[in-house]
């Protein structure tokens, strides 16, 4: 039988970790994507140019991509924390983005088999910038709570 802890800090990382690899399929391809996005730009932007839709679709899915690891990262830090009642390890952050990494570049190798999809070490960087930005936010969040713990506790 699975332990609870696995359940509850492992189950959300898989899960998410399926979502991206679904998003690596053709379905989600910049044809496909295009055929939503483009339309939903030129009914907020009616003037905006072919090239500034391109430009701007995708900026879109680049950014798409840099919010997906983002939520990874924060899952795989979670899932690493685990019950610890420590707020933040570097250990913990290292960890997560070594897998955000090594995900990111499975999921590129995966998108080479999609005939729709190309591989890229950019969008792989792209991904693990998502990543490493959920972990700097995460760093950022301990050090505001720990300094607001300190100045409750001090005045």
């Amino acid at each position: 039988m699975l332990n609870r802890n696995y359940i509850k800090y492992w189950l959300p990382v898989i899960f998410w970790m399926g979502i991206i690899f679904c998003m690596s399929t053709d379905a989600f391809s910049s044809d496909n994507t295009s055929r939503i996005i483009g339309p939903m730009l030129y009914l907020l932007f009616p003037g905006m140019s072919p090239d500034d839709v391109a430009l701007l679709h995708g900026l879109i899915r680049k950014a798409g991509h840099v919010t997906e690891y983002f939520i990874l990262g924060i899952l795989l830090f979670r899932a690493f924390r685990g019950a610890s009642l420590q707020m933040w390890q570097l250990r913990w952050t290292i960890a997560a983005v070594v897998v955000v990494v090594f995900y990111a570049l499975s999921d590129e190798f995966h998108q080479s088999f999609v005939a729709t999809r190309t591989a890229s070490l950019f969008d792989a960087g792209i991904d693990s910038i998502g990543g490493i930005l959920a972990q700097l936010v995460i760093v950022l969040w301990y050090r505001c709570c720990r300094n607001g713990r300190a100045m409750k506790v001090d005045g």
